[in-house]
């Protein structure tokens, strides 16, 4: 994975903070989170390697958490972001965790991230890697018809929004564009349900947020996550789904700003040596 194939908007000035989604998504989900951040910092939106408009890797390359955590790591220094602010949902929100415990990262405020779950839970995720690969063999039109079903549509409401009901989550789809033999989100399902966080000290800021109405990854992970990550500010975002950024933008770009500051003011009050 080469990180100058890596697809980026860049907006703001200051500070940088890194925006990283999670699966199957792209940097699009932060578009009405990064314009509440430009005031005081310079924000870029990252495509990860096989989603949105960044490359995937070959299949013959590495394609994990870890893999993925290294591509970022050097895209950060490609562009001579030192000590960036990372913040990060579900797959991105662990990417931004093991930067932070690289002592990488200015801070890291994370969203529902991945690597905390039980066993039920893993079960889940390996379930839904299966049904996944089985939903490869369906030729693509029957699933974009599959996908448009109302049964369809209401379940994707229910795993990704916070209320299902609410006129803003009436568009939520799962896509079926991934679900094509070696697509990027086939190959890398498995690979997180199989990943684990492993607890160690992040030097510096952290948040670790978690929608009370996480239904992909359910919040009781947020007790595993406070006992790893013992230093982390644990919050609770009441009437949040899995993707927060599209059910509460203002608070999203509240809790980062809260971290960011938490680290810039630690900055500015060390001991200089």
């Amino acid at each position: 994975m080469n990180p100058r194939h890596i697809a980026y908007d860049r907006h703001g000035s200051g500070r940088p903070v890194v925006l990283l989604h999670g699966l199957g998504d792209r940097r699009q989900c932060w578009r009405a989170v990064s314009p509440r951040l430009t005031d005081d910092y310079e924000v870029l939106s990252v495509d990860l390697p096989g989603f949105g408009a960044s490359p995937a890797p070959e299949r013959d390359e590495p394609y994990d958490v870890h893999s993925l955590v290294r591509v970022i790591r050097e895209f950060c220094e490609l562009h001579g972001l030192e000590n960036p602010h990372l913040a990060g949902n579900s797959l991105g929100g662990s990417i931004a965790l093991e930067l932070g415990a690289q002592g990488v990262a200015g801070s890291v405020t994370v969203f529902s991230p991945a690597g905390f779950s039980d066993h039920l839970a893993r079960w889940g995720m390996r379930t839904v890697g299966l049904m996944a690969n089985l939903a490869t063999r369906i030729p693509m039109p029957v699933k974009e018809r599959l996908a448009d079903t109302p049964p369809a549509r209401a379940a994707a409401r229910i795993a990704l929004r916070g209320d299902p009901s609410s006129p803003e989550a009436k568009a939520t789809r799962f896509g079926v564009r991934g679900l094509e033999p070696g697509a990027p989100y086939v190959r890398m399902v498995r690979r997180i349900a199989d990943y684990d966080f492993t607890p160690r000290p992040i030097p510096c800021p952290v948040t670790i947020a978690w929608g009370d109405r996480d239904r992909t990854l359910l919040p009781s992970s947020a007790e595993h996550a406070h006992q790893r990550v013992p230093n982390a500010r644990m919050v609770s975002l009441l009437g949040s789904g899995h993707i927060p950024m599209a059910d509460d933008p203002r608070t999203v770009a509240e809790h980062i700003r809260w971290t960011c500051r938490a680290a810039d003011r630690g900055a500015r009050t060390a001991p200089r040596g």
